[in-house]
């Protein structure tokens, strides 16, 4: 499918200044140029992910404006229509064509969806490097995510009992939640907040192994007391407010591990990528792995989706329909 104006411009949500949600406008605007070791894309479907909230406030990223935001796609490929998707790290995804550069795109297989590519290869990815890459998982420990309801969480809790965790333990903030991340196997779900959430959790487990941590602030202190001895301490993309610090006495008191993920470093290898994603959707070509989508929205209801999102009222995925706008 290709773009649909005849002086070649394609539909996007576009912003012309960081804010709000308000400041999303549905308009016509140049399709973008591939250079090279670049690819276009004609878009299928867009995603949405909480640190597009951090790229419209310009937090996170500051694009040149008017700016195109959305970090992945899935759709054809010009030139031989293959079904792909693609990470982009510089935004474009909410719009009809999109620019990505070729290491960062991924072909698919008959057996994977459109929907479900979408939402593992951004989120699935970060989820299952943040276990295996950062946190080093191994079979039989003990692990606890945060935000479990959420894109990354909700499949960080399946990943982790299919790579062997002996107990899953997660944190989700209504009843709904939770109902919903004791459906994908988790063997105790908690109300992240509980102001006894650290007796709690090491009470589960005897001690956390891995703490996947999503939200930041009281809760990653939680997971620290809760860490058993050489337990670690996995922060990926914290968004709950003041960063919490710890002491050095207070790591060595439990010979705990703090750790980091960004999945730019998974990008910026051609090789782990692709092997990453290959095996993200040989799972869900198998039925091992299921992402939940939450709600697919048009262009015009990009704005709602951030409101969604921000105000943590999804579940899963939330993707953009690209070609309709109301």
């Amino acid at each position: 499918m290709r773009a649909d104006t005849a002086d070649g411009g394609m539909r996007a949500a576009v912003i012309h200044r960081y804010g709000g949600p308000e400041e999303f406008r549905t308009e016509t605007v140049p399709e973008p140029v591939a250079g090279p070791g670049q690819v276009l894309i004609d878009v299928t479907l867009a995603g949405l992910n909480y640190a597009d909230l951090h790229c419209r406030t310009g937090e996170y990223a500051r694009y040149p404006l008017p700016a195109v935001l959305g970090a992945d796609v899935v759709g054809r490929r010009r030139g031989d229509g293959r079904r792909v998707a693609a990470l982009l790290r510089s935004g474009g995804g909410y719009a009809r064509v999109a620019r990505a550069e070729a290491a960062h795109t991924v072909e698919l297989p008959d057996g994977v969806a459109d929907e479900q590519a979408l939402a593992l290869l951004e989120q699935g990815a970060t989820a299952y490097g943040a276990l295996t890459l950062a946190g080093r998982l191994r079979p039989g420990e003990t692990v606890a995510v945060t935000s479990a309801a959420g894109g990354v969480g909700h499949l960080a809790v399946q990943l982790a009992r299919e790579l062997g965790a002996g107990r899953v333990l997660a944190l989700a903030s209504t009843p709904a939640k939770r109902e919903f991340v004791r459906s994908l196997g988790a063997d105790r779900v908690l109300d992240p907040g509980d102001p006894e959430l650290a007796e709690r959790l090491a009470a589960e487990s005897g001690g956390v192994d891995l703490f996947v941590d999503l939200v930041g602030g009281r809760v990653l202190r939680a997971g620290l007391e809760a860490l058993a001895p050489f337990g670690r301490l996995l922060s990926v993309g914290a968004r709950g407010g003041a960063e919490e610090s710890f002491s050095v006495d207070e790591l060595a008191d439990r010979s705990a591990g703090l750790l980091g993920f960004w999945l730019q470093h998974v990008l910026a290898d051609r090789v782990l990528f692709a092997g990453v994603a290959e095996r993200l959707f040989r799972l869900a070509a198998e039925r091992r792995l299921v992402a939940r989508i939450d709600r697919t929205v048009p262009l015009s209801g990009v704005a709602g989706a951030h409101r969604a999102l921000a105000a943590r009222e999804t579940m899963g995925k939330v993707l953009v329909d690209v070609h309709r706008e109301d």
